[in-house]
């Protein structure tokens, strides 16, 4: 089964619940590759950038990102991607549609990753950048009646001390929109050990530690991201499967996978849809939050990974509402939010399928 799809509309089921009915919280999710396709065409075409034929006609691209020089195709992608957002209303423009997008997905929190870094020279540095995001968050929730956090992120081939930096800023902003410190890019280009001072500032200050772990490389990066940087969820965390001892101590502390199926297709982690372990995570008690990664890059938004986790993993619908509580659990939602979301949830799965919200 194709693990892309190329519509940006909700995914509707044919079988059992609607899941873009489900409520939900979407904690995987990063700044650029959120953008629309068709936005990223438009922009392009309005700031005179080219875009390979991979972001155009043979849209969604084919990846596989397991070595090097596929890592620096996606990358470079991406990097494209980037640039067409040049103006501050590029900016709001994404937050707004980002918003319209997940209202429609079923989701009513969202953590929006961002690395303010890849924008400071474009909008007068780190700090105008992040409060460009926070503004423009604020203003695409309010109109979509979508809550939206967001997390800063630094990347691991950066030096650790811009880490730091990112950190001290993140705390300027708890309380006010930043809701998480996350950590990306390639693993195997930055171990999570080199950034514990950055997650040490970040934990202190109150914010979730969210580090991606476990995509490219196996347990040991996942394990760094528990023990070093003392992590509450882990971006991806799918390789913790092959070690049940990590895999233990994943499910006692209650830390949250935001396992991305589409994405570990797409960049060739698992072969197929069915390949992405979420079956085994689930039974062996790990929290786990679907998340849709980069839909611009891998072609399919929130709802599609609750319909693949039913059609390749056989998830009945009160194991997509455990998913979605799960979701809800790990986030950093305020009560309000929550108890809303995981009062919706249950209305969901007490309709009969079919039968619409009231």
């Amino acid at each position: 089964m194709e693990a892309t799809i190329t519509s940006g509309r909700p995914e509707h089921d044919t079988k059992g619940r609607d899941v873009a009915a489900l409520p939900k919280a979407h904690l995987h999710l990063h700044f650029t590759g959120s953008m629309r396709h068709s936005t990223l065409v438009e922009l392009a075409a309005r700031h005179g950038v080219h875009l390979p034929e991979a972001l155009v006609s043979e849209w969604p691209p084919k990846l596989r990102a397991t070595d090097e020089r596929g890592w620096f195709r996606f990358q470079r992608l991406y990097d494209i991607a980037r640039s067409v957002l040049v103006t501050p209303d590029d900016m709001r423009r994404l937050l707004r549609e980002t918003a319209e997008d997940e209202a429609a997905e079923g989701s009513g929190w969202l953590e929006i990753q961002v690395d303010p870094s890849g924008f400071a020279a474009r909008f007068g540095g780190l700090t105008p950048t992040v409060e460009l995001v926070l503004d423009a968050a604020r203003e695409a929730g309010a109109a979509a009646g979508v809550g939206i956090g967001v997390v800063i992120a630094a990347n691991r081939t950066r030096h650790p001390l811009d880490a730091r930096t990112l950190a001290r800023l993140a705390l300027q902003y708890v309380g006010k929109g930043v809701v998480g410190f996350g950590l990306s890019n390639d693993e195997r280009r930055g171990r999570a050990y080199d950034f514990e001072g950055a997650f040490r500032i970040a934990r202190r200050g109150g914010l979730l530690a969210v580090p991606h772990g476990g995509e490219l490389l196996g347990p040991a990066s996942v394990r760094e991201c528990l023990e070093t940087l003392g992590a509450d969820r882990i971006g991806h965390g799918v390789r913790a499967v092959e070690d049940r001892s990590l895999l233990g101590t994943i499910v006692d502390r209650e830390v949250t996978l935001e396992v991305c199926p589409a994405s570990n297709v797409g960049l060739g982690v698992a072969a197929t849809a069915a390949d992405v372990p979420v079956r085994e995570l689930f039974e062996a008690g790990a929290r786990i939050a679907l998340g849709a990664d980069d839909p611009l890059l891998f072609g399919s938004r929130l709802a599609r990974q609750y319909t693949l986790v039913r059609a390749e993993h056989g998830f009945s619908d009160a194991e997509l509402a455990e998913l979605a509580r799960h979701s809800v659990r790990g986030s950093a939602a305020p009560d309000d939010v929550r108890s809303r979301l995981l009062s919706g949830i249950d209305d969901w799965l007490a309709r009969e399928p079919g039968q619409p919200a009231v």
